[in-house]
């Protein structure tokens, strides 16, 4: 092969890529789920995510802090993350770490998962706040809520108002009370799965085949 067609043999390849990663990006909306209505849970969706050099730095360096968690979830529990909720539709399972309450993006204090079977993989991280933090933690953030809950030792939850109304027992399961929690600003990053709705999005389509 010439010069000239290595040449426009690699003007084509570089075209056609650049075509597949917009249509990518642009693809897929936010699903929703009778549920989880929208006045108690909401999340931003963005349809694309400028990344900065810096953002990219910051990204690098959360993902290779937290490779060990990647599939083994065994090693995130023996760090201290335990369970929060099961499944929630298009999003995953949570275990927290309530030791980390400073942001870094080493140390996530939410891991969410996906699970198929047997096999647990990390998808995102989560951080959450009491209020709309004042300074953006991450370059271009966008901020999602979740109500005030009642959290039981199986992952089950229940939206309540306040503590005091928070039965001892799970009402799906009859699992012990751990903890309850007011109303929460969420801030999700989609390090270990891709999104289409963006790096801060809270659902991901790609996310439902693992739907429970």
């Amino acid at each position: 092969m010439n010069a000239r067609k290595l040449m426009l043999f690699a003007v084509a390849a570089v075209a056609a890529t650049s075509l597949l990663f917009v249509a990518f990006a642009t693809a897929g909306t936010s699903s929703s789920h009778n549920s989880m209505p929208n006045m108690v849970m909401s999340h931003a969706a963005t349809s694309q995510t400028v990344v900065s050099q810096a953002l990219a730095k910051q990204l690098r360096t959360g993902r290779l802090a937290t490779a060990k968690y990647a599939t083994d979830l065994d090693a995130a529990k023996q760090a201290g993350y335990f369970i929060i909720t099961r499944d929630i539709p298009d999003m995953g399972w949570h275990f927290l770490n309530p030791k980390i309450s400073k942001f870094d993006i080493r140390r996530p204090p939410i891991l969410v998962y996906a699970k198929s079977g047997s096999r647990w993989q990390l998808v995102a991280f989560e951080w959450v706040f009491p209020k709309k933090p004042a300074k953006t933690p991450l370059p271009g953030a966008t901020y999602g809520s979740f109500g005030a809950a009642c959290h039981y030792k199986d992952g089950t939850f229940t939206f309540t108002a306040s503590q005091d109304l928070c039965a001892a027992k799970s009402p799906q399961t009859g699992a012990a009370f751990v903890f309850w929690h007011p109303d929460l600003v969420t801030l999700h990053v989609w390090l270990w799965y891709p999104n289409p709705n963006g790096l801060y999005s809270g659902m991901n389509p790609l996310m439902h085949p693992f739907n429970s």
